[in-house]
Protein backbone atom coordinates (compact mmCIF):
# COMPACT_ATOMS: atom_id res chain seq x y z
CA UNK A 1 0.00 0.00 0.00
CA UNK A 2 2.90 2.27 0.56
CA UNK A 3 3.69 4.77 -2.61
CA UNK A 4 -0.24 4.42 -3.80
CA UNK A 5 -3.37 6.82 -3.25
CA UNK A 6 -5.51 5.09 -1.09
CA UNK A 7 -9.13 6.52 -1.28
CA UNK A 8 -11.02 4.17 1.14
CA UNK A 9 -14.77 4.33 1.08
CA UNK A 10 -17.94 2.68 2.25
CA UNK A 11 -20.13 3.13 -1.09
CA UNK A 12 -24.21 3.95 -0.74
CA UNK A 13 -26.73 2.00 -2.74
CA UNK A 14 -29.43 3.91 -4.29
CA UNK A 15 -32.93 2.88 -5.60
CA UNK A 16 -34.16 5.16 -8.47
CA UNK A 17 -38.10 3.59 -7.53
CA UNK A 18 -39.68 7.45 -8.55
CA UNK A 19 -39.02 11.04 -9.54
CA UNK A 20 -38.45 11.88 -5.75
CA UNK A 21 -35.77 9.83 -5.23
CA UNK A 22 -34.08 10.64 -8.65
CA UNK A 23 -34.36 14.72 -7.70
CA UNK A 24 -32.92 13.31 -3.94
CA UNK A 25 -29.99 11.22 -6.15
CA UNK A 26 -29.19 14.21 -8.41
CA UNK A 27 -28.85 16.59 -5.51
CA UNK A 28 -25.95 14.02 -3.68
CA UNK A 29 -24.62 13.92 -7.00
CA UNK A 30 -24.47 17.50 -7.19
CA UNK A 31 -22.86 17.88 -3.46
CA UNK A 32 -20.57 14.65 -3.96
CA UNK A 33 -19.58 16.79 -7.21
CA UNK A 34 -18.63 19.79 -5.37
CA UNK A 35 -16.97 17.81 -2.70
CA UNK A 36 -14.42 16.46 -5.37
CA UNK A 37 -13.62 19.85 -6.73
CA UNK A 38 -12.20 20.83 -3.24
CA UNK A 39 -10.60 17.73 -2.65
CA UNK A 40 -8.93 17.01 -5.97
CA UNK A 41 -6.45 14.28 -5.25
CA UNK A 42 -3.98 15.74 -7.70
CA UNK A 43 -3.34 18.86 -5.16
CA UNK A 44 -2.65 16.65 -2.93
CA UNK A 45 -0.45 14.31 -4.54
CA UNK A 46 2.34 16.26 -4.04
CA UNK A 47 6.36 16.25 -2.51
CA UNK A 48 6.97 18.18 0.28
CA UNK A 49 10.90 18.67 1.75
CA UNK A 50 11.06 15.25 -1.19
CA UNK A 51 8.84 13.20 0.87
CA UNK A 52 5.38 12.52 -0.86
CA UNK A 53 1.66 13.29 0.28
CA UNK A 54 -1.50 12.22 -0.62
CA UNK A 55 -4.78 12.29 0.16
CA UNK A 56 -7.34 9.86 1.70
CA UNK A 57 -11.17 9.08 1.80
CA UNK A 58 -13.28 7.67 3.81
CA UNK A 59 -17.27 7.70 3.60
CA UNK A 60 -19.64 5.88 5.09
CA UNK A 61 -23.34 4.52 3.82
CA UNK A 62 -25.24 7.95 5.29
CA UNK A 63 -23.23 10.08 2.79
CA UNK A 64 -20.38 11.37 5.22
CA UNK A 65 -16.85 12.28 3.63
CA UNK A 66 -14.27 12.28 5.81
CA UNK A 67 -10.57 13.48 4.13
CA UNK A 68 -6.97 12.92 5.46
CA UNK A 69 -3.54 13.80 4.60
CA UNK A 70 -0.20 11.85 5.49
CA UNK A 71 1.02 15.33 5.89
CA UNK A 72 0.76 16.01 10.01
CA UNK A 73 -1.84 13.10 9.51
CA UNK A 74 -4.53 16.03 9.27
CA UNK A 75 -8.20 15.95 8.91
CA UNK A 76 -8.42 18.10 5.88
CA UNK A 77 -12.64 18.41 5.22
CA UNK A 78 -15.54 17.00 7.24
CA UNK A 79 -18.69 16.39 5.11
CA UNK A 80 -21.58 15.79 7.11
CA UNK A 81 -25.68 16.36 6.45
CA UNK A 82 -27.41 18.56 7.93
CA UNK A 83 -30.76 19.00 9.06
CA UNK A 84 -32.11 19.41 5.39
CA UNK A 85 -29.88 16.70 4.42
CA UNK A 86 -27.38 18.73 2.99
CA UNK A 87 -23.67 17.68 3.16
CA UNK A 88 -21.35 20.66 4.89
CA UNK A 89 -17.83 21.02 5.41
CA UNK A 90 -17.47 21.28 9.56
CA UNK A 91 -14.07 21.41 9.21
CA UNK A 92 -11.82 23.93 8.32
CA UNK A 93 -8.40 23.28 6.24
CA UNK A 94 -7.05 24.31 2.47
CA UNK A 95 -7.43 22.63 -0.85
CA UNK A 96 -4.09 21.68 -1.59
CA UNK A 97 -1.21 19.88 0.44
CA UNK A 98 1.29 22.82 -0.12
CA UNK A 99 -1.02 25.23 2.19
CA UNK A 100 -0.20 23.06 4.88
CA UNK A 101 3.47 23.50 4.45
CA UNK A 102 3.28 27.30 5.74
CA UNK A 103 4.30 28.96 9.52
CA UNK A 104 1.33 30.74 9.17
CA UNK A 105 -1.03 27.94 9.25
CA UNK A 106 -2.48 27.40 12.29
CA UNK A 107 -2.78 23.56 13.72
CA UNK A 108 -5.65 23.53 11.08
CA UNK A 109 -6.61 19.72 11.98
CA UNK A 110 -3.44 17.99 12.72
CA UNK A 111 -2.39 15.92 14.82
CA UNK A 112 -0.20 18.08 17.54
CA UNK A 113 2.14 16.79 19.67
CA UNK A 114 4.44 14.94 21.29
CA UNK A 115 2.70 16.89 23.50
CA UNK A 116 -0.23 19.22 22.53
CA UNK A 117 -0.76 22.44 24.00
CA UNK A 118 1.18 24.42 26.12
CA UNK A 119 4.78 24.01 28.08
CA UNK A 120 5.78 27.31 30.87
CA UNK A 121 8.53 28.30 29.66
CA UNK A 122 9.96 25.48 27.18
CA UNK A 123 11.39 23.28 29.90
CA UNK A 124 10.82 20.76 32.53
CA UNK A 125 12.35 18.52 34.83
CA UNK A 126 12.38 14.25 34.17
CA UNK A 127 14.65 12.25 37.44
CA UNK A 128 16.22 15.13 37.70
CA UNK A 129 17.17 15.91 34.82
CA UNK A 130 16.57 19.24 32.99
CA UNK A 131 14.83 19.36 29.08
CA UNK A 132 14.54 22.31 27.36
CA UNK A 133 12.21 22.83 24.67
CA UNK A 134 11.81 24.91 21.25
CA UNK A 135 10.41 27.92 22.30
CA UNK A 136 7.80 29.02 19.96
CA UNK A 137 4.78 30.64 21.60
CA UNK A 138 5.74 33.64 23.82
CA UNK A 139 8.17 32.36 26.67
CA UNK A 140 6.47 28.64 26.49
CA UNK A 141 6.20 25.77 24.13
CA UNK A 142 3.25 25.44 22.22
CA UNK A 143 2.11 21.65 20.80
CA UNK A 144 5.69 20.54 20.26
CA UNK A 145 7.52 23.50 19.27
CA UNK A 146 8.41 24.20 15.57
CA UNK A 147 9.18 21.01 14.60
CA UNK A 148 6.28 18.94 16.28
CA UNK A 149 4.26 16.62 14.83
CA UNK A 150 2.31 18.18 12.64
CA UNK A 151 4.94 19.12 9.77
CA UNK A 152 6.02 15.63 9.86
CA UNK A 153 5.29 12.87 6.97
CA UNK A 154 3.37 10.11 8.40
CA UNK A 155 3.41 6.85 7.15
CA UNK A 156 0.18 5.20 5.82
CA UNK A 157 0.48 1.95 8.41
CA UNK A 158 -2.26 0.04 7.42
CA UNK A 159 -6.39 0.91 5.77
CA UNK A 160 -9.61 -0.72 5.62
CA UNK A 161 -12.86 0.24 4.15
CA UNK A 162 -13.68 2.41 7.29
CA UNK A 163 -10.54 3.42 8.72
CA UNK A 164 -6.83 4.52 8.35
CA UNK A 165 -4.02 4.77 10.12
CA UNK A 166 -0.78 7.07 10.29
CA UNK A 167 2.45 5.93 12.14
CA UNK A 168 5.54 8.30 12.64
CA UNK A 169 8.73 7.90 14.79
CA UNK A 170 9.61 11.37 16.58
CA UNK A 171 13.71 11.31 16.51
CA UNK A 172 15.38 11.07 20.44
CA UNK A 173 16.20 15.10 20.55
CA UNK A 174 13.84 16.48 18.18
CA UNK A 175 12.51 19.95 19.71
CA UNK A 176 14.51 19.01 23.13
CA UNK A 177 12.14 15.94 23.50
CA UNK A 178 13.55 12.75 24.72
CA UNK A 179 13.06 9.27 23.20
CA UNK A 180 12.94 7.96 20.12
CA UNK A 181 8.62 8.06 20.09
CA UNK A 182 6.67 5.67 17.80
CA UNK A 183 3.31 7.13 16.96
CA UNK A 184 0.48 5.73 15.91
CA UNK A 185 -3.17 7.12 14.97
CA UNK A 186 -6.22 5.85 14.02
CA UNK A 187 -9.30 7.54 12.02
CA UNK A 188 -12.45 5.72 11.73
CA UNK A 189 -15.38 6.31 10.62
CA UNK A 190 -18.77 4.29 11.08
CA UNK A 191 -22.38 4.18 9.77
CA UNK A 192 -23.65 6.00 12.87
CA UNK A 193 -22.15 8.82 11.53
CA UNK A 194 -19.53 8.74 14.77
CA UNK A 195 -15.58 9.88 13.35
CA UNK A 196 -13.08 8.34 16.42
CA UNK A 197 -9.42 8.97 17.14
CA UNK A 198 -7.00 6.78 18.68
CA UNK A 199 -3.81 7.26 19.07
CA UNK A 200 -1.17 4.92 20.30
CA UNK A 201 2.46 5.63 21.19
CA UNK A 202 5.93 3.77 22.73
CA UNK A 203 9.20 5.29 23.27
CA UNK A 204 12.48 4.32 24.48
CA UNK A 205 13.20 7.03 27.13
CA UNK A 206 11.18 8.15 29.67
CA UNK A 207 9.13 10.81 28.22
CA UNK A 208 5.98 13.23 28.28
CA UNK A 209 3.43 12.58 25.62
CA UNK A 210 0.24 14.34 24.98
CA UNK A 211 -1.57 13.98 21.83
CA UNK A 212 -4.76 15.36 20.34
CA UNK A 213 -5.88 16.63 17.27
CA UNK A 214 -6.19 20.39 16.41
CA UNK A 215 -9.46 20.46 14.13
CA UNK A 216 -10.98 24.05 13.69
CA UNK A 217 -14.68 23.54 13.95
CA UNK A 218 -18.06 25.57 11.95
CA UNK A 219 -21.12 23.12 12.24
CA UNK A 220 -22.61 25.71 10.13
CA UNK A 221 -19.57 25.20 7.44
CA UNK A 222 -16.04 26.70 6.69
CA UNK A 223 -16.27 29.69 5.95
CA UNK A 224 -19.93 30.44 6.95
CA UNK A 225 -19.57 33.11 9.54
CA UNK A 226 -19.19 34.00 13.17
CA UNK A 227 -19.50 30.25 15.86
CA UNK A 228 -20.40 32.87 18.55
CA UNK A 229 -24.04 31.78 17.85
CA UNK A 230 -23.58 27.82 18.24
CA UNK A 231 -24.66 26.53 21.66
CA UNK A 232 -22.33 24.76 23.41
CA UNK A 233 -22.36 22.90 26.67
CA UNK A 234 -19.20 21.33 28.53
CA UNK A 235 -19.41 18.71 30.45
CA UNK A 236 -16.59 20.09 33.07
CA UNK A 237 -17.60 22.09 36.86
CA UNK A 238 -13.97 22.81 36.94
CA UNK A 239 -11.46 24.33 34.59
CA UNK A 240 -7.64 25.43 34.75
CA UNK A 241 -7.31 29.17 35.07
CA UNK A 242 -4.02 30.68 33.60
CA UNK A 243 -1.63 33.26 33.81
CA UNK A 244 -1.06 36.03 31.27
CA UNK A 245 1.14 33.41 29.00
CA UNK A 246 -2.07 31.13 28.82
CA UNK A 247 -0.53 28.94 31.41
CA UNK A 248 -2.17 27.01 34.33
CA UNK A 249 -1.98 28.70 37.60
CA UNK A 250 -1.99 25.11 39.16
CA UNK A 251 -5.70 26.17 40.59
CA UNK A 252 -8.66 24.04 39.58
CA UNK A 253 -11.58 26.63 39.91
CA UNK A 254 -15.19 25.94 39.93
CA UNK A 255 -16.94 27.46 36.71
CA UNK A 256 -20.29 27.86 38.48
CA UNK A 257 -20.81 31.82 38.68
CA UNK A 258 -18.42 32.60 35.89
CA UNK A 259 -18.38 33.33 32.03
CA UNK A 260 -17.04 29.47 31.81
CA UNK A 261 -19.90 27.90 33.06
CA UNK A 262 -21.25 25.99 30.06
CA UNK A 263 -22.69 22.94 32.34
CA UNK A 264 -25.56 24.20 30.71
CA UNK A 265 -25.58 24.70 26.95
CA UNK A 266 -25.47 28.43 25.98
CA UNK A 267 -24.41 30.24 22.77
CA UNK A 268 -20.12 30.78 22.71
CA UNK A 269 -20.56 34.52 22.63
CA UNK A 270 -23.29 34.91 25.71
CA UNK A 271 -20.20 35.37 28.04
CA UNK A 272 -17.44 36.09 25.75
CA UNK A 273 -16.65 40.10 26.18
CA UNK A 274 -18.05 40.02 29.94
CA UNK A 275 -15.21 41.79 31.81
CA UNK A 276 -13.02 39.11 33.30
CA UNK A 277 -9.20 38.78 33.52
CA UNK A 278 -9.28 35.27 32.19
CA UNK A 279 -10.88 36.30 29.03
CA UNK A 280 -8.27 39.32 28.67
CA UNK A 281 -5.27 36.84 28.91
CA UNK A 282 -6.94 34.68 26.26
CA UNK A 283 -8.63 37.04 24.32
CA UNK A 284 -11.72 34.86 24.84
CA UNK A 285 -11.99 31.65 25.68
CA UNK A 286 -8.61 29.47 25.59
CA UNK A 287 -8.70 27.16 28.56
CA UNK A 288 -8.52 23.60 29.45
CA UNK A 289 -11.51 22.56 31.35
CA UNK A 290 -11.48 19.41 33.64
CA UNK A 291 -14.08 17.06 32.81
CA UNK A 292 -17.14 15.25 35.18
CA UNK A 293 -15.86 11.91 34.31
CA UNK A 294 -19.87 11.62 33.72
CA UNK A 295 -20.27 8.04 31.91
CA UNK A 296 -21.64 6.93 28.24
CA UNK A 297 -20.27 3.44 27.72
CA UNK A 298 -16.28 3.07 28.21
CA UNK A 299 -16.65 7.12 27.31
CA UNK A 300 -16.40 10.38 28.92
CA UNK A 301 -18.97 12.90 27.84
CA UNK A 302 -17.12 15.90 27.39
CA UNK A 303 -18.62 18.63 25.35
CA UNK A 304 -22.04 18.79 22.72
CA UNK A 305 -22.24 21.48 20.09
CA UNK A 306 -25.20 22.76 17.75
CA UNK A 307 -24.89 24.75 14.68
CA UNK A 308 -27.13 27.65 14.71
CA UNK A 309 -28.25 27.28 10.91
CA UNK A 310 -27.99 24.01 10.11
CA UNK A 311 -29.08 22.35 13.36
CA UNK A 312 -25.87 19.69 13.02
CA UNK A 313 -25.12 18.36 16.79
CA UNK A 314 -21.80 17.69 17.40
CA UNK A 315 -20.83 15.58 20.89
CA UNK A 316 -17.74 14.58 21.86
CA UNK A 317 -16.67 11.71 23.90
CA UNK A 318 -13.48 10.45 25.43
CA UNK A 319 -11.06 8.77 27.45
CA UNK A 320 -9.07 12.33 28.28
CA UNK A 321 -9.52 13.87 31.97
CA UNK A 322 -9.85 17.31 29.97
CA UNK A 323 -10.96 19.48 26.64
CA UNK A 324 -9.68 22.64 25.90
CA UNK A 325 -12.21 25.21 24.06
CA UNK A 326 -10.67 27.52 21.90
CA UNK A 327 -12.83 30.43 20.40
CA UNK A 328 -11.07 31.61 17.57
CA UNK A 329 -9.61 34.83 19.36
CA UNK A 330 -6.24 34.24 17.24
CA UNK A 331 -7.91 34.21 13.95
CA UNK A 332 -6.95 36.97 11.74
CA UNK A 333 -7.65 36.50 7.50
CA UNK A 334 -3.80 35.34 7.33
CA UNK A 335 -4.95 32.22 5.20
CA UNK A 336 -7.61 31.40 2.57
CA UNK A 337 -9.73 28.34 3.16
CA UNK A 338 -10.37 25.56 0.82
CA UNK A 339 -13.47 26.90 -0.47
CA UNK A 340 -11.93 30.54 -0.94
CA UNK A 341 -12.72 32.35 2.01
CA UNK A 342 -10.60 33.58 4.72
CA UNK A 343 -9.95 32.36 8.07
CA UNK A 344 -11.79 35.47 9.80
CA UNK A 345 -12.05 36.25 13.50
CA UNK A 346 -14.14 33.72 15.63
CA UNK A 347 -15.20 32.13 12.68
CA UNK A 348 -14.29 28.33 13.97
CA UNK A 349 -13.39 26.72 17.55
CA UNK A 350 -11.27 24.21 18.73
CA UNK A 351 -12.13 21.35 21.20
CA UNK A 352 -9.44 19.47 21.75
CA UNK A 353 -9.35 16.24 24.14
CA UNK A 354 -6.19 16.17 26.06
CA UNK A 355 -4.06 16.32 29.83
CA UNK A 356 -4.03 19.31 31.02
CA UNK A 357 -1.38 22.02 29.69
CA UNK A 358 2.18 22.04 31.42
CA UNK A 359 1.05 18.90 33.10
CA UNK A 360 4.91 17.91 33.16
CA UNK A 361 5.18 20.79 35.69
CA UNK A 362 2.37 20.80 37.42
CA UNK A 363 2.68 17.77 39.83
CA UNK A 364 -1.09 17.92 40.99
CA UNK A 365 -2.33 17.12 37.36
CA UNK A 366 -2.70 13.88 35.86
CA UNK A 367 0.86 12.58 34.84
CA UNK A 368 1.43 12.55 31.15
CA UNK A 369 4.88 10.83 31.66
CA UNK A 370 5.30 7.56 29.59
CA UNK A 371 8.23 5.54 30.28
CA UNK A 372 9.78 2.76 28.21
CA UNK A 373 7.59 -0.52 28.12
CA UNK A 374 4.93 1.29 28.95
CA UNK A 375 2.25 2.05 26.17
CA UNK A 376 0.57 5.31 25.91
CA UNK A 377 -3.12 4.91 24.27
CA UNK A 378 -6.02 7.47 24.18
CA UNK A 379 -9.27 7.82 21.56
CA UNK A 380 -11.98 10.24 21.15
CA UNK A 381 -15.25 10.19 19.26
CA UNK A 382 -16.81 13.30 17.65
CA UNK A 383 -20.85 12.03 16.34
CA UNK A 384 -23.02 14.26 14.38
CA UNK A 385 -26.63 13.79 14.00
CA UNK A 386 -29.10 16.90 13.97
CA UNK A 387 -31.72 18.86 15.57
Amino acid sequence: MKGKLMLLSISGIFTYCCLSCQQTNHSKNTQNDTVAALMDTSSFSTTIDAKKIYLYKLTNKNGVQAYFTNFGARLVGLWVPDNSGKLRDVVLGFSKASDYNNPKEPFFGTIVGPFGNRIAKGKFKLDDKNYILAVNNGPNTLHGGFKGVHFAHWTLKESDPSSVTFAYILPDGQEGFPGNIQMEVTYTLNDNNELMIAYRAETDKKTVINLTNHAYFNLNGEGSGTILDHRLQLFANQYTPVDSTLIPTGQLAEVKGTPFDFTSAKTIGKDINISDSQLTYGKGYDHNFVLTKEKEGEWYKAASVVGDKSGIVMDILTTEPGIQFYSGNFMNEQVQLKNGKKDSFRTAFCLEPQHFPDAPNQPSFPTTVVNPGEIYQTKSLYRFSVK
